[in-house]
């Protein structure tokens, strides 16, 4: 038994092969051991054309292992629906249809969901369902722009969509934001000045900041990009995010001249791997997109879309989401207290009503990256601020996230970011 149990063991690691009434023999080295293939010639076939992820690793790389993770954008476990995912996908996978061709758009019933949840005049016709947010954002970047052109993106913004758009051949172009979220003013002065034809912006909830846009400056953001001809990208990733129940209407619901290109996801709010989006838009820019979307992957896998179907539309999720709010309020509430008494130097310039993050501006002088640095050495991981910047940040900041992490973890971490060595 043990000879065969160690027959098994190097058949399974490749060193030898079993041939039925032959027997055991070595297995063959197709080259040397520690042979090194020379790839040096792709250098020059790939010519100069990089797809650039620095925005979207962390410079630190990976935290250790047990970590307390204060630097995520996902949900903890404990926040997730996983029975109600699981008991979907299983109902899914059940359907006489489970494994057929999806349509390129996507389930007609689910492109209904995405048409409720971006609200207005949007109907099911006017979805595209994408494999996820980052899906949906680099279907957009390719789509609305020729490479080479510039996008304005506002300072900071999510790093994700910088890297989707540079990955699309496009340049971001940072737009300032305040507390209240993006200016209008000096958004007007970067399409003069660029001749721009594409804004990316995140209307709700902001990422990282948490700002929300006013009415009266969501009228003014789509009244200059329509005087410049532009698109908007509007990235509305925490539509489901909220944290007392009362989301600002979408960009999208009030456009009548197909100005927005409206991207939503099911992801934050269910669970990672729940990589379910849509994109909502009219008019040729659409159809341009189908055909994106079309060359890139046919479809979205149709188990997952019934899934998804099956999650949303069932009494339980609204329980889940009315759960969520009060939980990621409760967890803001404790980020923000446990900042105030372990770290009183920091600043939170606004309290968030939605989303995950808290954005802290650090003391003048600073240095958000040996912060981050310090707070590895103790177990704690955070986000420094310079990876949500085109250009040179104003000063040094952080992004907390309260929602990947336990309540008591939370604190704890926070309590440790007090005593960085």
């Amino acid at each position: 038994m043990t000879v065969a149990r160690a027959v098994a063991l190097l058949t399974a690691e490749g060193l030898v092969v079993t041939r039925p009434g032959s027997g055991t023999y070595v297995a063959q080295r197709a080259r040397g051991a520690g042979a090194v293939v020379d790839t040096a010639w792709q250098t020059v076939a790939l010519t100069d054309r990089t797809v650039h992820t620095g925005s979207i690793t962390d410079p630190l790389g990976p935290p250790p292992a047990g970590a307390i993770r204060l630097d995520g954008g996902y949900l903890h476990p404990s926040l997730r629906p996983t029975r109600a995912l699981s008991a979907a996908l299983a109902r899914a996978a059940r359907r006489p249809d489970a494994w057929d061709r999806a349509p390129t758009d996507g389930l007609a019933p689910l492109r209904s969901v995405f048409a409720a949840l971006a609200g207005g005049d949007v109907t099911p016709e006017d979805v595209l369902v994408t494999a996820g947010g980052q899906s949906a954002l680099s279907i957009a970047f390719r789509a609305v722009a020729a490479p080479g052109s510039p996008v304005l993106v506002e300072s900071p913004t999510y790093p994700g969509a910088v890297a989707a758009a540079r990955a699309a051949g496009l340049r971001p172009v940072p737009v300032p934001v305040d507390d209240e979220g993006l200016r209008p003013d000096l958004l007007a002065e970067a399409f003069g000045m660029t001749g721009a034809r594409v804004l990316y912006c995140q209307p709700t909830y902001h990422n990282p900041t948490g700002a929300v846009l006013s009415p009266e400056r969501r009228r003014q953001v789509l009244d200059v990009a329509r005087s410049a001809g532009a698109f908007v990208v509007e990235d509305d990733f925490a539509r489901c995010l909220g944290h007392d129940g009362a989301t600002p209407r979408a960009l999208v619901a009030d456009d009548r001249h197909g100005t927005v290109v409206h991207l939503t996801s099911l992801t934050k709010p269910a669970a990672p791997s729940l990589r379910i989006g849509a994109l909502v838009a009219r008019g040729p820019v659409m159809e341009r997109m189908r055909a994106v979307r079309l060359v890139d992957d046919f479809f979205v896998a149709r188990p997952l879309q019934e899934a998804a179907l099956d999650l949303v539309s069932s009494p339980g999720w609204e329980r889940h989401l009315r759960a969520l709010a009060g939980a990621l309020r409760q967890r803001c509430g404790e980020a923000v207290a446990a900042v105030a008494r372990h770290c009183p130097q920091w600043m939170i310039a606004r309290v968030p009503h939605g989303g995950l993050h808290l954005w802290v501006r650090l003391p003048r002088g600073a240095d958000d990256l040996e912060i981050a640095s310090a707070a590895r050495r103790q177990g704690v991981a955070v986000s420094a601020g310079r990876r949500f910047f085109v250009s040179e940040p104003p000063g040094a900041f952080l992004r907390i996230s309260f929602a990947s992490a336990e309540p008591a973890e939370l604190v704890e971490g926070l309590r440790r970011l007090s005593h960085p060595d």
